[in-house]
């Protein structure tokens, strides 16, 4: 039996940079004022479908879709943001417009061919400010999102940024793409073809390279912005300029969810090859809206994990393994070796420090060896004539020194 394809086990030595991705959100998190929330990994199929767009690739190729027992259809999530607004709406948390600031991390699920960085189930880091309409809240994001790239060391990201508008602007604009795109209709993939019925902005974002050619030279929406549009766009650029957080304008930046309007946003890095997206996001100023709930503007953005670790990788990134401070010996007595079991549980449950032990009666040699391998601070020594006397050997296994010590002293000395 092997693991379903697009799927992986995540071990050691890979887990500790898990783990530390994870201990760096949860610190840049608590700085940012954000709180967890945790959503159901499935959901109703209409969450998704509502919101994400029924035309988009997501919802059309790549959801793991199936009926309960009860003949509800159910959807494994693909993302998190429409999970957010559905419980924000359900459990009220911004109906008194009420400012609100999340974040999430687990697993998402994608039916597509498993490549590099990309996973059926794969997993995402991603924040969520609520009920926020202003320039200043887009600035907080892509700072939360810049900074936590920043402090994970992946410093070669490029931060690209567009504006979709508002819906009034888009639809004007859909139009004057739509005949731009009709008059080049042969030249188009079939993919792009198929999605000019539905959504041309999406061509705009496509990776065929006939299609980037084609759209390189389509009608650009910051031609046709209106007042207010423009308004929010200026400041979010002025505002990053004067943060020191580069960017650049990339007027094909679209995003593939139908959600979005005014400022997306996109990270990359060369490290991932042709697919080098890390993540990004972008403000829904309505989606609050198809769930019954009030007008509620907001942002938030999204990292893949998996793309995460293999830029880190590519700079460089050694994480620290989980190296025990003690590594408790006992040898060739019953009575030596309980003791090392009773020093192990005093340590642990009185103390901070690692502690290993041995479980398979081996030879003081092999226990001394196996304390080098997991690079332990120290080993700790009990033989029959140790466990008599009540004392302990303890041996610095980086300096190669040792002493003799009362196990009650050297027990006391850690407390």
């Amino acid at each position: 039996m092997q693991a379903i394809r697009g799927t992986k086990d995540i071990m050691s030595p890979e887990i500790y940079t898990w783990q530390y991705i994870e201990h760096i959100i949860s610190i840049l998190t608590n700085q940012f004022g954000y709180s967890e929330i945790r959503t159901p990994i499935f959901e109703s199929i209409d969450v998704f479908k509502r919101t994400i767009g029924e035309n988009t690739d997501v919802v059309g190729k790549e959801m793991y879709t199936f009926p309960d027992k009860g003949g509800d259809i159910l959807t494994l999530r693909p993302e998190a943001t429409a999970s957010v607004v559905r419980a924000a709406v359900q459990h009220n948390i911004t109906a008194q417009q009420q400012l609100s600031r999340v974040w999430y991390n687990g697993p998402f699920f994608r039916y597509e061919r498993p490549q590099k960085g990309r996973q059926r189930q794969f997993h995402q880091f991603g924040a969520e400010l609520l009920c926020a309409a202003s320039a200043e809240a887009d600035i907080e994001i892509i700072s939360l999102a810049y900074t936590f790239l920043q402090k994970l060391g992946i410093s070669s990201s490029v931060l690209s940024i567009n504006t979709l508008a508002t819906p009034q602007v888009r639809s004007i604009y859909r139009s004057v793409l739509l005949d731009y795109f009709q008059s080049n209709i042969n030249k188009l993939s079939e993919d792009s073809q198929k999605r000019l019925v539905h959504n041309p902005l999406r061509i705009l974002d496509s990776k065929n390279p006939d299609d980037k050619l084609i759209a390189a030279n389509a009608p650009k929406l910051l031609d046709y912005l209106d007042d207010e549009s423009t308004i929010h766009f200026d400041k979010v650029c002025e505002y990053l300029t004067r943060l020191n957080i580069p960017f650049i304008q990339q007027s094909t930046l679209v995003r593939g969810l139908d959600y979005y309007s005014h400022t997306v946003f996109e990270f990359t890095s060369n490290a991932l090859g042709s697919q080098d997206a890390l993540g990004g996001g972008g403000r829904y100023n309505h989606l609050f809206e198809q769930f019954g709930g009030k007008n509620t503007p907001s942002i938030g953005f999204a990292f893949g994990i998996e793309r995460l670790i293999i830029a880190m990788n590519a700079h460089g990134f050694l994480p620290d393994t989980i190296n025990p401070d003690y590594y408790i010996i006992g040898f060739e007595s019953n009575d030596a070796r309980f003791k090392a079991i009773q020093t192990a549980h005093i340590i642990r449950t009185t103390t901070n420090n690692i502690v290993i032990t041995d479980v398979q009666n081996r030879s003081l040699k092999a226990q001394m060896k196996d304390a080098d391998k997991h690079n332990a601070q120290f080993a700790i020594i009990i033989g029959p004539e140790e466990a008599d006397k009540s004392e302990c050997i303890v041996k610095n296994l980086k300096e190669g020194t040792q002493q003799i010590f009362p196990l009650d002293t050297f027990l006391s000395s850690l407390r």
